[in-house]
């Protein structure tokens, strides 16, 4: 997995046309003498276009969501122990934990499409302080740990 540094920089260079290829008969000046001020510019159609995705993929999930709650309905309250069914106990809790698990996904979602939205619009004042707005994530939504495949020590 890349680090922030490797993909914000990946990031900025996609923003500016930065391809990192130049073929040489492209163009008849050679690339570092084509002008302009130096400084890189941000494409803000680039950042609201990644913010659209990760909207996307926040819909997809509650659609999810929804699909799943709906599937739920006959399973009943029915009880957890005794005379209950195990089965449809084991499932409701699954569906349970699945649920809480998606909706902090799909807030992780908002979230990084929000902040996707205001480095677009600049509304960062440099790139510690759009570094620092993506770092706070890991504060809010950890990821949870994995499940299943535990051996227990065998």
């Amino acid at each position: 997995m890349s680090t922030f540094e490797a993909e914000w920089a990946q990031m900025k260079r996609e923003a500016s046309g930065d391809t990192g290829m130049s073929l040489a008969s492209a163009n008849d000046k050679p690339a570092w003498d084509q002008g302009g001020s130096g400084n890189l510019k941000s494409n803000k159609n680039a950042w609201t276009t990644a913010g659209r995705g990760v909207g996307k993929l926040r819909g997809d999930i509650t659609t999810a969501l929804t699909k799943l709650e709906k599937e739920q309905t006959g399973l009943g309250a029915g009880s957890d122990s005794g005379g209950g069914i195990q089965s449809a106990a084991a499932q409701r809790e699954l569906y349970r934990s699945w649920k809480r698990y998606l909706k902090g996904v799909s807030g992780k979602c908002g979230a990084i499409q929000d902040r996707l939205e205001r480095a677009g619009d600049h509304q960062y004042k440099n790139d510690e302080a759009t570094k620092c707005a993506f770092d706070g994530l890991d504060v809010l939504y950890k990821d949870t740990k994995p499940v299943g495949g535990d051996s227990r020590g065998r």
